[in-house]
């Protein structure tokens, strides 16, 4: 018995050291991938939760207190919604505090790089207490969350148009003929991969036999978009390139295939589904995996945007005078060593990005909180999320269409 409580004890000691180790082994440049892993970790929780939960929260009195027990799609749900409700706390708690950190020797710095023992047990209570709350708060959260999400998917839209504009003037500014053949070559792979695309997305959803007027027009109008793309893009007026209108056009296409693959299984224009009552374990794994990779990438990207934070940028070493005494140099550099070092990137912005995935993550596995599909196995299909694809479609295509004209009518603004 003494050996067993001993070996137990030994056994404890090493998992923590080891869970000591791999905490503290977090260093300030990985701790925005230690984030993203956080927020992962909360989306495998949810995806656990959604499958297993339901059985026991239909025995908890707080949460299922009404005349008649709801169906197990419900539990489902709420289940989802309150581990995103504590995800969406927890990392809305971090960008409150970190508001205004500008340089690394703000103590806030250390909070935002440290601490991972404790953020993660925090994380863990956060998201336990959520399933003591009433069921009306839940209900609360559920709702904001839809344009919670919306905002995310506009954050995502901005960022592609700032990542195509930024490609486009790289590769021009470098005025060789190399660069503006690479131009061209990838301008004609984006409409090649766009026009094939469509035609594939016709004879998916699009099957003979059935009215689909609906699903055609929604092609035939991403089509349309893509011929204006190019004709502004070209325009004289307008100083443009045919790369971002190629990028944006293979986007919008991707999105409408995304909103039309998922439409319910058994609607009968969803050829590429048609008669499939469930996904494999790969499909779904893949599904979630693609929508992690998605989240995180507009996460890192619009947190690592240093355009909400403007450190004041520091007087260069080469602009003091050359004739000034060595010791006045010397008394200059050691000023400048116990400057500050601004922070990079703003750490409030991050952590926001983060609330708002939580909540666009939660509408994907639950359906948009209609219901979790067929007996809680698919991820993102329903209606809702059909129209939220498409509408993401046409929102892409109004703001580029607008970064490309608004320097035309107004050209005393600075965009």
């Amino acid at each position: 018995m003494w050996a067993a409580s001993c070996l137990a004890s030994c056994c404890a000691a090493c998992a923590c050291q080891a869970c000591q180790s791999v905490v503290g082994g977090i260093s300030r440049r990985s701790a925005r991938i230690a984030y993203c892993g956080l927020f992962a970790l909360s989306l495998i929780v949810s995806w656990i939760l959604r499958e297993v939960a339901a059985p026991l929260m239909e025995k908890l009195p707080w949460i299922n207190h009404f005349h008649q027990t709801p169906n197990r799609e419900w539990f489902e749900t709420d289940a989802v919604l309150r581990v995103s409700l504590g995800n969406f706390l927890f990392f809305t708690v971090l960008a409150v505090l970190m508001i205004g950190v500008r340089d690394q020797k703000d103590p806030r710095d250390r909070l935002h790089h440290g601490g991972w023992m404790m953020k993660v047990i925090s994380w863990c209570l956060v998201v336990i207490f959520m399933f003591f709350l009433p069921n009306e708060i839940v209900s609360f959260y559920e709702t904001i969350s839809k344009f919670g999400s919306g905002l995310f998917l506009l954050v995502q839209v901005i960022l592609l148009l700032d990542f195509v504009h930024g490609w486009n003037e790289n590769w021009v500014s470098k005025d060789e003929q190399f660069w503006y053949m690479a131009l061209f070559v990838v301008s004609l792979v984006c409409y090649v991969a766009t026009f094939s695309f469509s035609g594939l997305l016709f004879h998916w959803f699009t099957p003979s036999g059935h009215d689909c007027g609906l699903n055609t027009f929604f092609i035939v109008m991403t089509l349309i978009l893509v011929f204006i793309f190019a004709i502004v893009a070209l325009h004289p007026a307008v100083n443009g390139s045919l790369l971002p209108a190629s990028v944006i056009s293979l986007y919008c296409t991707y999105l409408c295939y995304s909103g039309l693959s998922s439409e319910p299984r058994d609607y009968e224009c969803n050829g590429l589904h048609n008669h499939s009552k469930a996904v494999s374990t790969g499909s779904l794994t893949l599904g979630l995996l693609t929508t992690v990779l998605s989240v995180v990438y507009s996460a890192v990207r619009a947190g690592s945007s240093t355009t909400l934070l403007s450190p004041p940028s520091s007087p260069r070493a080469g602009s003091a005078k050359p004739l000034l005494p060595l010791d006045q140099k010397d008394q200059q550099e050691d000023r400048k060593k116990d400057e500050p070092r601004a922070v990079t990137y703003s750490y409030s912005f991050f952590h926001l990005i983060f609330s708002l995935a939580s909540m666009y993550s939660a509408m994907l596995l639950t359906g948009w909180s209609t219901s979790v599909g067929e007996s809680g196995k698919l991820v993102d299909v329903g209606w809702p999320s059909v129209w939220v694809r498409i509408v993401t479609g046409y929102a892409t295509a109004a703001l580029y269409i607008w970064s490309m004209v608004a320097p035309f009518l107004f050209p005393e603004r600075e965009f």
